[in-house]
């Protein structure tokens, strides 16, 4: 989708895919995979994020109305042990971090943000974010701290502008 203000002068640009494993049935090949080779060098920036226990039901505020995030009940029915915080607040609670780590809270300079969602974040977790400067780019890892560091995000990347 594309975003234009008032004039049609584009804003932004968004793409997004939905990945359900196991699922299948989609008659297609299995498509490219773009797998982050972090140095093996200490990052040069690693943050610890709360997330808070309510976040899920701030976003159900913003129109979400999937009963994943908000109902006990439902999320038990889905195999999960409680509600779960929706991808997009997670993609966007690490975004926040890297750039405010390293760029001073300075969003224009960040050209593009991508990741893969690699397991579920309980509203309430800590959310571990490794960031590494890498030419034009800022390689991420973001992890859940009080599970043993379970990845949350994958194969996360933000393009310098």
């Amino acid at each position: 989708s594309e975003t234009v203000d008032a004039a049609g002068t584009p804003l932004w640009s968004a793409r997004s895919a939905i990945f359900a494993r196991g699922e299948g049935g989609f008659g297609g090949a299995r498509g490219p995979s773009e797998p982050v080779e972090f140095p093996t060098r200490e990052p040069d920036f690693e943050l610890t994020v709360p997330t808070l226990p309510q976040q899920a039901l701030l976003y159900r505020m913003c129109g979400d109305r999937n009963p994943l995030h908000s109902d006990p009940d439902f999320a038990t029915g889905a195999g999960f042990p409680a509600p779960i915080l929706h991808g997009l607040c997670t993609y966007g609670i690490v975004c926040k971090a890297a750039v405010d780590a390293a760029f001073d809270g300075d969003a224009s300079l960040v050209a593009g943000f991508k990741a893969k969602f690699a397991g579920v974040v309980y509203p309430g977790e800590t959310l571990r974010t490794r960031i590494w400067h890498d030419d034009n780019r800022l390689l991420i890892a973001a992890s859940v701290v009080e599970r043993d560091d379970v990845p949350a995000l994958a194969d996360v990347v933000l393009t310098i502008a």
